[in-house]
């Protein structure tokens, strides 16, 4: 995802005090509004940003409109809708938290990350324009797939305008069979006679009839055009003959023009303008740093005040830009100007002040533009670490790619720049050649650092470590284990001490390998280790992702006490931050995820509170999916299973997998749920689709499915003839119980015991049933694991009375029982007895809760927080009471609540 984003690109641009009134131009637009699409489309000059600026001054609905001036730069999917997401995101509540985190080279596929939109999208009732200035600039392939899914799903209440040079790469035609698009074109932009009179009037010019109709012939009511001949006349004292010798086509008649008004001024502007030709944005110190001169800020302000093409970015008017055609063509005529220095100089002179000012993005930018290749890759290798520490790796490799490859190979610490942001891009086809190429050169050189090329010589010392560290995380992708250990090895041994990020990467992967196979004790230790590491250098992020880690594994063996230990202190770690973390959010999920193994539902849901509350811009990667996965559980648990399948697949959407093995997929889960609800055949088919059977080969990585599956076979069990079927699941379940006993497995022991008491007591062996019992709760009371049995529900009830006496008086087994017991049923949510309704589909309690917190203040991601439920879940709810209660709206609702007396209790 990219880091700090321009806010000036969302700005409106302001509406001129004296503007044409085009009224047939606002009524397209205004129609165009009443569509999915509207699309502007004609060549520089016509107007379109000005024509579309005055209509959303112009309407009612002006602060419903998100805005973005887009640039070629914002050509690669993930800025372009990084920059779309966050200008929709004040119109759409919680819209960035849920699809922003998603944005980033290891997040989820794109049509995963534009669903996520849509939805969002769909669910906010208010009316939305979604504007693109200079949609041309990004067209292509990769933005058109995205746009064209978008403009198929777009709900009715939200518009698209496109303001574009050229027809974009859309579904134009479909779009108009459907009477779907309105397009504003040229023809349409143009200055009729009248509103031609009216434009030069207000600029100062009362030309007479014949003047008027032969200027307005000859541009044909270009909105440049115009202009720059009303910047010509003025002044003139034969306006006539001016009029008169104006011919030619809209590339002449610019030229001639510019080449007017460029002579019209002082040689010091003139001068000030060649030279800020080159920028893109321009600001007083830094036109004064590229010109060589003073007063940079008092001319771009004159320059405004003049209407000479000088459009403000900002309110305080720090920031500006010429209007595109007029840097056109300032740029062609700096290219034949002799007299002052070449454009390549004014590149040089503009990266070097950013460069200065530590803005070494845009450094990069005009070093490139200024041919200096050496310059460039010198800048690149400063700014690499700091954009790869904030996700912006496409950033990284669209530079190294416009430096020639020579220059590449001569850069040791260059190449594994690339080299790192394509494996966090998950690019990973190229990496191996990189690779060899890159050590071919350290090779070469023998180890002197005089044979190769460094911006920072004591870097290079350390890629052949880095290089080891890569040969190791692409043996694991491939599942090379023993490739992957020996790798590890090699590179480590290749580090030097100092070399955190190196020692880190390394135990983070061999943690992750030994994760895999199920040697939790061994992965636990190495991630303690990269945690060291980690902290050595102030990896805050990165050390808050691994304690993550380090309870999951923790979680896994049964010890609780120690995950929540870890969990709590690495969340001490981010109490004296400035800015809340990145993996902050992980922390609080991660509590939750064993508060709810302990029983704590209450707090549980505070947790997963505090989660949403920091926002999923505070999550790893991985979070968007857990914190979904960590609400269903907690759903599951207060019985809701609809609520909880609903967020299940909230969490397949926005599914990473970054790294770690999957050793919980969210399938099985949902699979489980299903359980729950007694749906046996819906989980017998999933077992199906995902080839499982009683007598598989057992590993660790299929672990979950398989209990899953036992789970299962238990249900089938108990659904019919007590002793037909059980012998499948007393097998596997004997093979489970080895396994996580010999793993020292101990959460999933405890769980499949308890599915061993209950399989016993299907095959009606009651003595087998009571002594597994007796043997879970064993185990679990230490920890106090309740999970495990309470997902049961009542079906444990009659096991546990047979506890012996002095086990079965103890506070944690009255604690099991009222869990198994439960206040909440563990079945689907029909409507409340007690309760009437008098509607024709009465509503669920879940609805009768929404219901209730609608009659309050909150907003509505205050509401999803109440009731810990993601913003999409709460929309289906909130559209589901909407629709039983025949209303459209929430204070609609309130009152028709009132009305049938269904506000009476406090939702939980």
């Amino acid at each position: 995802m990219p880091g700090p984003l321009l806010s000036t690109k969302f700005y409106v641009p302001h509406a001129r005090a004296a503007t044409v009134d085009r009224a047939r131009v606002t009524a397209l637009l205004d129609a165009g509004a009443q569509t999915k699409l509207t699309l502007v489309s004609a060549q520089a000059g016509f107007g379109k940003t000005t024509a579309i600026a005055t209509w959303v001054h112009g309407g009612p609905g002006a602060d419903r409109v998100a805005w973005v001036s887009l640039e070629s730069s914002d050509a690669q999917p993930e800025v372009f809708w990084t920059y779309v997401v966050t200008a929709l995101a004040p119109l759409v509540p919680d819209l960035a938290d849920s699809v922003l985190p998603l944005l980033n080279g290891s997040g989820p596929p794109m049509s995963a990350v534009l669903t996520e939109v849509v939805n969002r999208l769909a669910d906010s009732p208010e009316p939305v324009v979604l504007i693109l200035d200079d949609y041309h600039l990004v067209d292509g392939a990769p933005i058109a797939e995205g746009m064209t899914f978008l403009l198929t799903n777009l709900p009715h209440h939200v518009h698209v305008m496109l303001s574009t040079r050229a027809d974009p790469d859309l579904p134009l035609s479909r779009l108009r069979a459907r009477g779907e698009v309105v397009e504003v074109r040229a023809a349409d932009l143009r200055f009729t006679a009248p509103e031609t009179a009216s434009y030069l009037y207000q600029a100062g010019l009362d030309l007479d009839a014949p003047h008027l109709r032969v200027l307005e012939d000859r541009t044909e009511g270009w909105a440049a055009a115009l202009q720059l001949a009303a910047l010509s006349m003025r002044g003139l004292d034969d306006v006539g003959r001016f009029v008169a010798d104006f011919a030619g086509d809209d590339r002449f008649i610019v030229d001639y023009l510019v080449e007017e008004v460029l002579s019209r001024q002082p040689p010091a502007i003139r001068d000030f303008l060649l030279r800020t030709s080159v920028l893109d944005q321009l600001s007083g110190p830094l036109c004064d740093a590229v010109t060589g001169q003073s007063g940079g800020t008092d001319t771009l302000v004159d320059l405004e005040r003049q209407n000479l093409f000088v459009i403000p970015l900002d309110a305080r008017r720090r920031w500006y830009r010429y209007h595109h055609l007029f840097a056109d063509v300032l740029r062609a005529h700096l290219a034949a100007d002799t007299a002052g220095p070449t454009a390549a100089e004014l590149h040089d002179r503009a990266s070097n002040w950013f460069e200065d000012d530590g803005q070494l993005t845009p450094a990069v930018r005009h070093a490139v533009a200024a041919g200096d290749h050496e310059k460039a890759a010198a800048l690149m290798e400063q700014a690499i670490p700091d954009l790869l520490r904030q996700r912006q790796e496409a950033t990284v490799v669209g530079w190294v790619d416009v430096v020639p490859d020579d220059v590449v190979r001569a850069r040791p610490v260059l190449a594994m720049g690339l080299i790192s942001a394509l494996m966090s891009r998950n690019e990973f086809p190229s990496v191996p050649a990189r690779l060899d190429a890159l050590e071919s050169v350290l090779a070469s050189a023998g180890g002197a650092v005089a044979d190769v090329v460094a911006h920072d010589p004591s870097e290079l010392p350390r890629l052949a470590g880095r290089a080891e560290l890569y040969r190791a995380a692409l043996a694991l992708l491939a599942g090379d284990l023993p490739g992957t250990h020996q790798h590890v090895e090699q590179a480590r041994a290749l580090a030097d001490a100092d070399d955190h990020p190196t020692l880190a990467g390394t135990w983070g992967v061999a943690g992750l390998a030994h994760w895999t196979v199920g040697d939790l004790d061994a992965a636990h230790e190495c991630y303690t280790s990269c945690v060291q590491e980690l902290g050595l250098v102030g990896y805050v992020p990165d050390v808050l992702g691994c304690s993550s880690t380090l309870a999951d594994l923790r979680v896994t063996q049964g010890r609780l006490h120690e995950a929540q230990t870890t969990l709590e202190r690495a969340l001490d770690l981010t109490v004296d931050q400035a800015e809340v973390q990145r993996g902050t959010a992980d922390l609080h999920t991660g509590l939750a995820e064993v508060l709810l193994e302990r029983g704590d539902l209450d707090g549980a849901e505070s947790e997963l509170r505090s989660a949403q509350d920091v926002g999923e811009r505070a999550g790893l990667p991985r979070h968007p999916y857990r914190l979904r996965v960590a609400m269903a559980l907690l759903r599951q648990e207060r019985g809701d299973l609809a609520e909880a399948t609903a967020l299940l697949e909230e969490a397949r959407r926005v599914y990473v997998a970054d790294f770690a093995p999957d050793v919980r997929p969210v399938h099985a889960t949902a699979a489980r749920v299903l359980l729950a609800a007694g749906q046996l055949e819906a989980a017998r088919v999933w077992a199906g689709e995902h080839q499982l059977s009683p007598t598989d080969e057992l590993s660790y990585l299929r672990e979950y499915e398989h209990v899953t599956l036992a789970m299962l076979l238990v249900a089938q069990a108990r659904a019919r003839h007590p002793r037909e079927g059980s012998a499948d699941a007393s097998e596997l379940l004997r093979r489970l119980h080895e396994s996580a006993r010999g793993g020292g497995r101990l959460g999933t022991l405890v769980e499949v015991i308890v599915l061993q008491a209950l399989a016993a007591d299907a095959a009606g062996r009651a003595a087998a049933a009571a002594a597994h019992i007796e043997q879970a709760v064993t185990i679990a009371e230490p920890e106090g694991h309740v999970r495990p049995f309470a997902q049961h529900g009542d079906a444990l009830l009659p096991l546990l009375a047979t506890l012996p006496v002095g086990q079965r008086d103890t506070a944690f087994v009255r604690d099991l029982q009222e869990a198994c017991a439960g206040d909440e049923p563990h079945g689907a949510q029909g409507p409340v007895p007690s309760l009437r309704q008098d509607l024709v589909d009465p509503l669920s309690p879940r609805e009768l809760d929404v219901l209730r917190l609608l009659a309050t203040d909150l907003t509505g991601p205050e509401l999803a927080r109440h009731l810990v439920v993601s913003l999409n879940t709460l929309r289906t709810h909130t559209r589901n009471v909407y629709s039983k209660l025949g209303v459209s709206g929430r204070r609609a609702a309130v009152s028709r609540a009132r009305e049938l007396g269904l506000l009476g209790n406090s939702p939980r």
